[in-house]
């Protein structure tokens, strides 16, 4: 080649890469890029013949995708594609299906998703009797002493409620009888609360003279005996007797963590907080290449020393291809409103003279809100109740005074932002807070969420997405599985209707917080790569980024929503390379 042609040459490849950029080249270009540029510039899979949404405003429909080592090459209509195709290309015909950027599970527990399928699955049981029997079938096969583990009962879905009610939970009677010498241990679907038999207690220690303080709540009778109802931080009583996870349990439980995400279609996955234990499974997962989906991850604020050790060496960002990142905190300010544990400005409906409570003093949260910033962390805290939220927006405001140089972009969130007085809705949007809620919680919650809040609070100031929206935030969407299963369809649906799953009521409870289904498809996909720092390599499917997909067997953004639910995920693709394919 003359020296002029290699000049030429170097000119056309940069002009390629910043044609790349903006998603254009034009046909005349192409063929120049094709003639020059030979096998090296081909594609190693073309996925074409369908209804691809980027989730670019700028280009957001297109017909085909190239791929080559992981990452996206080329978009645009089949035509504009094919030169992208060389001999040892792979062709994905779409057949007239819907493919969007890899679904991002904006808020769950993945380790905890793994856990939760190897317990007994309480979510189920429509009353106390069945989560008896349920208990007795397992006490049956177990070996004396063990105990017997379970998650995702909740004594507000039960369509008959029991004879015995203390403080709006039943009483361990019956599950006491039926094991007597296995200890029982039951997490409750937010995992806000537990439930434990005689035995648990016995193991524990606890007797009617036990008390807990702050952030939590022994439930006990009128004559003063625990009921087995532990809420909130007073779990941990128990807690620290309950069989400990070994290495081989914590490897499973990461192996069906990742399967349930890649069967649902979910490319990536924010973790609600983790500890070193399951870090180190997570890096286990990735040396031994079973962590097959990519990971965020938020420190658990419960352990000061690991926050401390994390100050010190400060972020970690993108290891493994970008499959695990740890860059920001998860504070935790307050219950949920189904085990009323969620703070509230007024009392529950439901308890008169009860506001739920603080589960980290405000105190701690303004420390660990001002560490962060300072060491480079992003901060994300979990309230549910207004007082919460109110809180919260309180302590970050302060920090942000007292460092704005720091404060430019640090997309800080607050978890669930499930109910905020009208008065603090606008502030969301004016600091840069982003909501980080699940749309699936008002779905399952409001049918009895009303009898805890009252009709006022629910209608002004509960699951306001459309007003949050309207006053400038980023919403991002997930589950909080295993709190609800990982389903992204669910609850993009319940995000589009504001129904149940079940489809009630007709037309949505408070319709006009709605989002649209393009709203509802952002919220998994861009908004939730915003919300993580990772909007310039995912969430969109533009030139550059990577190859993560997720296709659905029909169109989810226009298909009537009495089918919605019935969409099925066809194919999970991370990095180019199909990691799901439905049967």
């Amino acid at each position: 080649m003359s020296y002029a042609l290699d000049i030429t040459f170097i000119r056309l490849a940069l002009m390629k890469e910043a044609l790349l950029k903006q998603n254009f080249i034009p046909k005349s270009l192409i063929i120049v890029f094709v003639l020059f540029g030979c096998e090296s510039n081909k594609a190693d899979l073309i996925i074409e013949n369908g209804n691809i949404y980027t989730m670019n405003d700028l280009n957001p429909l297109i017909e085909s995708v190239a791929v080559k080592n992981g990452k996206i090459i080329g978009v645009g209509s089949k035509h504009n594609i094919k030169p992208f195709i060389g001999k040892k290309t792979k062709i994905l015909d779409l057949k007239g299906s819907t493919m969007t950027p890899g679904l991002i599970e904006g808020h769950g527990h993945f380790m905890g998703l793994g856990y939760a399928k190897m317990r007994l699955d309480l979510s189920t049981v429509s009353n106390y009797d069945e989560l008896v029997n349920m208990v007795s079938d397992a006490v049956s096969e177990a070996k004396p002493g063990e105990w017997i583990l379970g998650r995702g009962w909740h004594q507000s879905k039960w369509d008959i409620k029991p004879l015995d009610i203390v403080k709006g939970f039943q009483t361990h009677n019956k599950l006491s009888e039926i094991s007597p010498n296995n200890p029982v241990w039951l997490k409750h679907a937010s995992g806000h609360a537990a439930f434990g038999n005689a035995k648990a207690m016995e193991i524990a220690g606890i007797t009617s003279e036990t008390e807990f303080g702050f952030g939590g709540e022994i439930i006990k009778d009128l004559q003063g005996n625990p009921t087995g109802i532990f809420n909130e931080r007073a779990q941990s009583i128990v807690n620290k007797y309950v069989e400990s996870e070994g290495e081989e349990s914590s490897q499973q439980a990461l192996q069906l963590a990742v399967q349930a995400c890649l069967e649902n279609g979910i490319t990536s996955f924010q973790d609600a907080g983790s500890g070193t234990n399951s870090i180190k499974a997570m890096r286990r997962g990735l040396n031994d290449e079973e962590l097959r989906v990519r990971l965020y991850v938020m420190l658990t604020s419960g352990n000061p020393e690991l926050l401390k050790d994390w100050y010190k060496k400060g972020p970690e960002i993108g290891t493994g291809n970008d499959h695990l990142t740890i860059r920001s905190i998860k504070l935790n300010a307050d219950g949920a409103l189904g085990s009323r544990g969620a703070w509230l400005l007024d009392e529950y409906r439901d308890r008169p003279g009860h506001f739920g409570m603080a589960t980290q003093s405000m105190e701690y949260v303004y420390e660990v809100s001002k560490n962060g910033l300072v060491n480079g962390f992003q901060v994300n805290t979990h309230a549910i109740g207004d007082r919460a939220n109110r809180e919260v927006l309180d302590q970050y405001q302060k920090v942000f005074n007292e460092h704005p140089e720091l404060a430019i972009d640090h997309r800080w969130r607050i978890e669930h932002a499930q109910h905020i007085d009208p008065l603090d809705i606008p502030r969301f949007g004016k600091m840069g807070v982003i909501p980080s809620i699940q749309g699936i919680h008002m779905s399952s919650d409001r049918p009895w969420a009303i009898d805890r809040l009252g009709a006022k609070r629910i209608i002004e100031s509960a699951y306001v997405w459309r007003d949050l929206i309207n006053s400038g935030s980023i919403i991002i969407n997930g589950t909080d599985v295993p709190v609800e299963p990982i389903n992204p369809i669910a609850s993009i649906y319940a995000s589009s209707t504001r129904q149940t799953l079940k489809g009630s009521p007709i037309g949505g409870y408070e319709p006009h917080q709605k989002m649209t289904r393009l709203e509802a498809l952002k919220s998994y996909t861009i908004n939730a790569a915003y919300g993580a720092f990772e909007e310039n390599i995912k969430g969109s499917i533009e030139v550059g980024k990577y190859a993560d997909f997720t296709v659905f067997s029909q169109n989810i953004i226009t298909v009537p929503n009495n089918q919605l639910l019935n969409t099925k995920i066809q194919y999970t693709i991370i990095s180019g390379k199909i990691e799901y394919k439905a049967n």
